[in-house]
């Protein structure tokens, strides 16, 4: 599925995952296992969810949509294969 990464998510655009317990990169997640993606959905989600979140962090909450629309996409292709 790597050859599929656009350009755009080729960029350098991390987000530090606690309950993966290391940084995952926008390409990254087109190769992860289908419970690394649900628990980073899981997470990012939560960091979004939380108004609070968004004045204390403002760049780890922008990335966390990145990271979840992103792994809600890959999600919903895998479902569809």
């Amino acid at each position: 599925m790597a050859q599929e990464i656009p350009l755009q998510e080729q960029v350098r655009k991390w987000f530090r995952s606690h309950l993966l317990g290391r940084e995952v990169e926008l390409q990254d997640l087109y190769d992860l296992p289908q419970s690394d993606l649900d628990l980073l959905m899981a997470e990012t989600a939560e960091i979004r969810s939380d108004p609070e979140n968004r004045a204390r962090s403002h760049g780890r909450w922008c990335t966390a949509g990145y990271i979840l629309e992103l792994a809600r996409i890959i999600d919903a292709r895998r479902a569809t294969v």
